[in-house]
């Protein structure tokens, strides 16, 4: 893993990082995308690619839940977790509503948003995880700890059994 001239990592990302002394890793564009192309490039199990995935609540407030790459979200446990029922939120409203694209989504920087982090404890299993860093070809060493310190997230618990866990 080769860091590179950080450039298309969004200002405001690298602020917020570099003030918690994390390096940010930056790779060819477009090269990490998805969980499982993010793992491969960092030659990691998926689960360690840290997704995070915005939601639209009935009350109408945005969620981002952040979550171990080879886990999927159960609605019901959602909705236990917030109280109300969500959808998954469009590309444009990801853009609008974070700033961020889809392959590129993370959960740095949205303080002003609006946006409730919610971090899925299948992250805590894993000593080393990688969410973005808001670009398709980023990715940030941390801890789960260290997620939550910088997001001001809350642990819950979301998600259905992993899938396997493969490179």
């Amino acid at each position: 893993m080769k860091k590179t001239e950080i450039s298309s990592v969004p200002a405001a990302v690298r602020i917020c990082l570099e003030g918690h002394r994390l390096t940010i890793l930056e790779f060819e564009p477009g090269s990490t995308p998805t969980a499982e192309a993010a793992g491969r490039r960092l030659g990691v199990p998926v689960g360690q690619i840290a997704k995070s995935m915005l939601f639209k609540g009935k009350d109408g407030h945005f969620r981002m839940v952040v979550l171990a790459g080879n886990r999927r979200i159960n609605s019901g446990l959602l909705k236990r977790a917030t109280g109300v029922k969500h959808r998954m939120a469009t590309a444009e409203e990801s853009l609008a509503v974070t700033g961020y694209r889809p392959g590129g989504v993370c959960p740095f920087a949205l303080e002003d948003s609006g946006v409730e982090i919610l971090l899925d404890e299948s992250l805590c299993q894993y000593e080393t995880i990688y969410p973005a860093a808001g670009t398709d070809a980023s990715g940030v060493p941390m801890s789960a700890e260290q997620l939550q310190t910088v997001t001001g997230g809350r642990f819950v618990a979301v998600t259905a059994a992993p899938d396997e866990d493969a490179l």
